[in-house]
């Protein structure tokens, strides 16, 4: 591994072990060309995303890299009357993150996350390193030292 992302310096320096992935030279671009890439379970890949809520509170969900989010479903879950999609241009000033690099731990914030409930199906989950080509695999039991999170149902149906 060439850098280590503010995400990982995090989990390092809380001792927690961690599983890291790098992509960079293969071009890999959406989540599901990664997983393909890296030989990985496409389901237990998740991706990043920030919403901005109507009240103005932002939200991190993370979901399967091949599924979307529900905003209704994820507005219910954070009881918000509705969301939507943070724009890219206003990602790094609230994170610290890229579109595409964006992970939930090492944010310049914590903002209250929710993770799609098939991560519990899995022993770990592979989610975002904190820039793009890198990717970190670690337990709920893991994350759930370093950040603070509830899972639910928040993907559309179908």
């Amino acid at each position: 591994m060439k850098d280590k992302t503010n995400a990982m310096r995090k989990l390092a320096g809380m001792k927690i072990a961690y599983k890291e992935y790098d992509y960079t030279d293969t071009g890999a671009i959406s989540g599901v060309e990664v997983a393909e890439i890296l030989g990985q379970n496409p389901a237990q890949v998740f991706k990043t995303l920030v919403t901005t809520g109507k009240t103005g509170a932002h939200y991190v969900f993370m979901i399967p890299v091949v599924e979307e989010l529900d905003l209704k479903k994820a507005a219910a879950h954070v009881v918000e009357k509705s969301l939507e999609m943070l724009k890219s241009k206003d990602l790094f000033g609230l994170t610290g993150y890229v579109h595409g690099g964006c992970s939930p731990i090492g944010m310049k914030k914590f903002f209250r996350t929710t993770i799609h409930q098939t991560a519990l199906d899995f022993d770990t989950i592979i989610f975002s390193g904190g820039k793009i080509g890198y990717q970190i695999e670690l337990s709920l039991e893991a994350l759930s030292k370093v950040i603070k999170f509830t899972t639910g149902d928040i993907i559309k149906d179908g």
